[in-house]
């Protein structure tokens, strides 16, 4: 019996390879300007003056490691958002981002990184990247565990954020999350502050997404139930990789690396923030 339980528990935590959108995505706003294409492969997501569009998992998940590869928009895209990210529904949610901050032609995109628990934000961090995010696909990779959250570029991690409860401040760990994604218009802080305004003469803008693998603890609602265990207090006993997932030492040395070199916003350092005072997690660096 226990070896048929270690079988099934196997089973369980398996990759869920979502390799076609039309199974394992919903369309959840603009209409036409999502499109699966290629068999179910590939989604598009477009905007133009009157909306935007976005999707969304049609699984829950609480706790996993979630990659989607993205090719962003090209040339003038001030103005506009592309998202990756995991989130919850309604006040007091959770939230772990990846949002891609256009750019005037010629100019990096910025990669905005935070993360939400119990509705409270202003975790963020922001990148530029090392590489033209437009011509090409690239892999963006979010491990979420009880322990920290790993925010990944190309398997190169560029953040991570600890629990740090202990200090009192709160950790998404108790609230089941959809893959969410979406292209918008965001033309009022974006680029520049909202200094660059979307040139609608670019539009439609178009950003695609591929590749949305998923080896994750999908959470049932309607049993309160997690496919890793039976229950949100026990749903990581069944240890995978990234259930307990943390940086080696040549991780953190490229850790270091993305943050030395192309890091341009952390709220640690805020000096309008600081004033404030420093939130707890900031006096502790560590990976």
């Amino acid at each position: 019996m226990l070896s048929q339980l270690s079988i099934l528990a196997v089973l369980l935590l398996c990759p869920v390879w979502a390799e076609n959108f039309y199974q394992d995505a919903t369309v959840t706003f603009g209409d036409h300007r999502a499109q699966i294409q290629d068999g179910g492969r590939v989604l598009a997501l477009s905007l133009d003056k009157i909306s935007g569009s976005g999707f969304q998992s049609k699984n829950e998940y609480l706790f996993g490691r979630f990659d989607m590869q993205l090719k962003l928009v090209p040339e003038n895209s001030a103005g506009t958002v592309t998202t990756f990210y995991l989130s919850s529904q309604g006040a007091g949610h959770d939230e772990i981002d990846f949002e891609f901050l256009g750019n005037s032609s010629g100019q990096p995109y910025t990669v905005h990184t935070n993360v939400y628990s119990q509705g409270k934000g202003n975790k963020e961090q922001q990148f530029r990247l090392w590489f033209d995010p437009t011509s090409s696909f690239h892999t963006y990779s979010i491990v979420w565990n009880s322990q920290r959250i790993i925010f990944l570029v190309d398997n190169i991690p560029i953040r991570v954020y600890n629990n740090d409860e202990a200090l009192g401040v709160a950790f998404p760990k108790n609230q089941a999350m959809r893959v969410t994604a979406s292209l918008w218009n965001a033309d009022d802080w974006a680029t520049q502050g909202g200094r660059v305004k979307t040139d609608w003469s670019m539009a439609p803008f178009t950003a695609s997404y591929r590749n949305f693998n998923t080896n994750a603890c999908v959470w049932s609602a309607a049993t309160s139930t997690s496919s890793c265990g039976g229950s949100k207090t026990d749903s990581v006993n069944n240890v995978q990789t990234w259930q307990t997932q943390e940086l080696n030492a040549s991780e953190r040395n490229r850790l270091r690396w993305v943050q030395q070199k192309y890091m341009i916003y952390n709220y640690c350092t805020d000096a309008k923030r600081l004033s404030q005072g420093l939130s707890p997690e900031c006096k502790h660096s560590r990976f």
